[in-house]
């Protein structure tokens, strides 16, 4: 892969050999802290089984960018298949059955490490978790769950299939709500949190549940990413998350706006995999590819995404991982798919990092 030219040295006179030396501390910092979080993506993200020039835009962008919705749910292309099926307990369309409205349902805070259920513990030490919601009435002791998730795994989501008959990057990238009688108590809590956090009535649960089949029907697609201009707690925010935890921080929202009081005795923190970078750049659509799109932005784009590819062996996953760290961290481009559109992020240090922030419930 060749290398673009960074520019000229920002060391001033006489002090070339100490900056040099700063510059490159800094980088092996960079790469030593991403060198893991990239192996993690190209390992797990890219490990996912299927079947079978810069555009303009018109008027001020608006930072971060709003996330797209839509009418309805589109009918999954069946080239997109999971390793694991989608919510296999329950509804998978956002139905979630009426309550009698003076019933009381408890409200439960759920977290467990990401793929638990065959990793254990090991992701849940990089706080690499996965959120949901449980509910128990009162009326019939029944408990249930509720999470958002992707249809075909973490990997589709994030990057695409480069499929050989066709020039434009292909997506498995849609994300959902699943809800189902039965709470696991111990995939919850062995790795995990399982607390109560409220009470609400059955009413109140209700307008929840019409809300979350609006949500559902809306909010289509997965998007992995948090992209900031800086770690600096009031840096520009370019493009924002929207995943399981964007979810449930969106129902106890809504919760709250319906009227139920929420209280952790725990702290509530949730896992953001943030990028940084400069202004991003909008190039286009899927109009980049095909016979009268932009060939030489197509080819780079399909080149950022190949090292991803799934099913590499231990020396193709080796070259992958040079191949990424030498376009994120040395020509620090990274190409973002978001609202099905394409961007350019001019990515700057410290790159990427794995984040367990701390956001409260909502409270007057």
């Amino acid at each position: 892969m060749a290398l673009k030219s960074r520019g000229s040295s920002r060391c001033s006179p006489g002090t070339e050999s100490s900056c040099a030396r700063g510059e490159l501390g800094r980088m092996r910092a960079a790469v030593c802290s991403s060198v893991w979080l990239w192996l993690w993506l190209v390992l797990v993200l890219g490990c996912q089984r299927v079947s079978g020039g810069a555009a303009h835009r018109s008027g001020a962008q608006t930072w971060p960018v709003p996330y797209k919705r839509f009418d309805h749910r589109p009918k999954p292309d069946p080239y997109c298949q999971p390793i694991y099926p989608f919510c296999p307990k329950g509804s998978s369309n956002g139905e979630i059955p009426q309550m009698k409205d003076q019933d009381i349902i408890e409200v439960y805070r759920l977290q467990t490490p990401v793929w638990e259920f065959k990793f254990g513990d090991l992701l849940g030490h990089f706080h690499i978790m996965h959120d949901a919601i449980g509910f128990r009435s009162s009326f019939t002791g029944k408990n249930y769950t509720m999470e958002w998730y992707e249809l075909f795994q973490l990997g589709n989501c994030t990057f695409p299939h480069l499929r050989p008959e066709l020039e434009t990057p292909f997506w498995c990238n849609q994300g959902a709500a699943c809800f189902f009688e039965g709470i696991d108590d111990l995939h919850w809590k062995e790795n995990g949190t399982l607390v109560k956090i409220s009470e609400i009535t059955g009413e109140i649960f209700n307008r929840m549940a019409k809300w979350v089949k609006e949500d559902n029907e809306t909010g289509i697609y997965y998007e992995t990413w948090t992209v900031h201009a800086s770690g600096a707690p009031n840096a520009t925010v370019w493009f924002e998350s929207y995943d399981c935890s964007k979810f449930v921080l969106r129902t106890y929202q809504k919760l709250f706006e319906f009227g139920a009081v929420l209280k952790s005795p725990i702290q509530t923190n949730y896992t953001r995999l943030y990028l940084y970078s400069g202004e991003p750049m909008y190039l286009g659509n899927d109009t980049i590819f095909g016979p009268n799109g932009t060939k030489i932005l197509a080819a780079q784009i399909r080149s950022f995404y190949f090292p991803f590819r799934p099913h590499q062996h231990v020396k193709e996953l080796m070259e992958s991982l040079l191949e990424i760290i030498a376009e994120v961290l040395l020509e620090k481009t990274f190409y973002l798919y978001f609202n099905f559109e394409y961007w350019l992020l001019p990515m700057k240090f410290p790159y990427i990092k794995i984040i367990y922030e701390e956001i409260p419930l909502p409270s007057k």
